[in-house]
């Protein structure tokens, strides 16, 4: 399961685009290549914008699951390859 690969934790509940989107690009750094981070957002603006900025530097939104309170959790694996 994809759920025992999680490399890294990143709750950003109550945290604003695009500093969401800053801080998933700094933790994606500090993790291997093809490591998952799981991601915990508030649904609305987070929800539309973090899985577009995910794809657009090239990695992958593995998992997309809606958890209680209104929030997602989103596993996202970090691109290996020669991708940006």
């Amino acid at each position: 399961m994809v759920e025992d690969m999680v490399s890294s934790q990143l709750d950003l509940r109550g945290v604003m685009c695009p500093i969401n989107v800053v801080q998933i690009k700094l933790k994606m750094k500090e993790i291997e290549n093809d490591g998952i981070l799981e991601i915990v957002l508030d649904e609305g603006e987070p929800m539309q914008n973090v899985p577009r900025s995910i794809k657009k530097e090239g990695h992958k939104v593995v998992k997309v699951e809606k958890i209680p309170e209104g929030c997602y959790k989103l596993l996202v694996r970090k691109n290996g390859g020669g991708l940006k």
